[in-house]
């Protein structure tokens, strides 16, 4: 992510190190192996995404929301938009991620980018490239956490052809952008 905005000279405590990228990876595979077996289902957000959508929606427009065949669904008389354990492992890992951020000292608020690019475009593309992928994880009835890590793990084909997909167009996409980033 760049180089660590930790800029106050003064503060006495600095920033800990980054976990070791192993061990965070073990530390996943358990939490994947306990959603499994507790659960009965595997890690992913595009679920969570959809029912938080259709709560803002429900704010805005509650009878478009209510006639739309895909939304309504999360406001009938017998279902809760939170009724989805998703849900809540969503604003876990928000909480999770906050609270590691902080216990860290690592938490900074700001926009990361490279010099060349101003923060106006780089929120735009974050924006847009948001967009796109909220879309397609839709579009595909799952986000890619839940392709890679729960397909992967289950030894899905298609996961592994659509993981394999993705570093090979990131890394052909690379090229293009690079000079936005260095």
């Amino acid at each position: 992510m760049g180089q660590l905005a930790h800029t106050k000279a003064d503060d006495p405590a600095p920033p800990r190190a980054y976990w070791n990228p192993y061990l965070a990876g073990v530390a996943l595979g358990l939490v994947l192996l306990g959603a499994l077996v507790v659960f009965g289902r595997g890690l992913g957000a595009s679920g969570a995404l959809a029912r938080f959508t259709a709560l803002a929606s429900h704010a805005v427009a509650p009878h478009w929301v209510t006639a739309n065949a895909h939304l309504g669904g999360y406001f009938a008389p017998d279902a809760h938009w939170w009724d989805d354990w998703l849900v809540f492992e969503v604003v876990g890992v928000a909480l999770g991620g906050l609270a590691a951020a902080i216990t860290a000292r690592r938490l900074v608020v700001g926009v990361d980018k490279g010099e060349r690019i101003t923060n106006r475009t780089r929120l735009l593309f974050a924006a847009v490239g948001g967009i796109i992928v909220g879309f397609g994880a839709r579009l595909a009835q799952g986000c890619t956490s839940g392709q890679a890590l729960t397909g992967g793990a289950t030894m899905a084909l298609g996961s592994w052809a659509f993981m394999f997909s993705v570093f090979g167009g990131a890394y052909a996409l690379a090229w293009f952008v690079r000079r936005l980033w260095t």
